[in-house]
């Protein structure tokens, strides 16, 4: 199956993501939860759901605390997102990977605009950390939900790869029983996604797929990755 996610296309309202997916020929959707109020709408999504013929087959955590109304915590936000799943009957949940350490974020201001992630080379274990290590198989039994956990991307500080996150390397993440697999963040770490799926492709339950040319997230045909062999 494939699916449109609607973090794709995050500057259009959510309707008209299910109506472009649907006339692109897409076999399903994936929820993206930010700051959209309409991502969080159980009763509203299902009814574009049904309207489209397209069922939800995923949802997605939030990638930051900026969502009204939600908990500022990692662990907090994961565990609304599988309650949100699981009223959509969407089997999967795609889960990230915890912080390794701690970052100061902010923004300058140079013509425009320009957000930033300074990494500080402070090892940290929070309650999610724990979570990831011990508790994913008793939610994902207890809630019914597949739990795939997001392989991510490398962070650049003065021309140096940065690993923010425990377990970010095709060793570690043999850990998992289940993964969300996504191409483009392999492409950040100089890796091949047709030999990392070699390595992983019986723990991968969910695939992001897009491609890479030093930029993330190209169209699959814009970048140097070996997608076609990969699928």
């Amino acid at each position: 199956m494939i699916a449109l996610s609607t973090g794709s296309l995050y500057t259009y309202g959510i309707a008209r993501v299910f109506d472009l997916a649907a006339k692109a020929g897409f076999d399903g959707i994936e929820v993206v939860v930010d700051d959209r109020w309409d991502t969080r709408q159980v009763a509203y999504l299902g009814q574009l759901s049904a309207e489209f013929e397209l069922p939800i087959v995923a949802v997605h955590n939030p990638f930051a605390s900026q969502v009204a109304g939600w908990p500022d915590d990692q662990l907090g936000r994961l565990r609304l997102t599988v309650s949100l799943a699981q009223e959509m009957g969407a089997p999967v949940v795609v889960a990230h990977l915890p912080w390794r350490i701690h970052a100061v974020m902010g923004h300058v201001h140079a013509y425009r605009l320009r957000h930033f992630r300074l990494p500080l080379p402070v090892p940290r274990r929070e309650p999610y950390y724990r979570f990831v290590t011990d508790g994913l198989a008793a939610m994902e039994e207890e809630m019914g939900i597949i739990l795939a956990i997001e392989n991510m991307p490398a962070n650049t500080l003065l021309g140096l790869k940065i690993n923010p996150y425990w377990f970010n390397s095709p060793p570690e993440l043999e850990r998992f029983a289940h993964l969300t697999l996504d191409t483009t963040h392999l492409g950040t770490w100089g890796l091949d996604p047709p030999a990392v799926y070699r390595r992983l492709g019986e723990r991968v339950s969910h695939v992001h797929l897009s491609n890479y040319d030093g930029r993330e997230h190209r169209s699959p045909p814009d970048g140097r990755l070996g997608l076609a062999d990969l699928l």
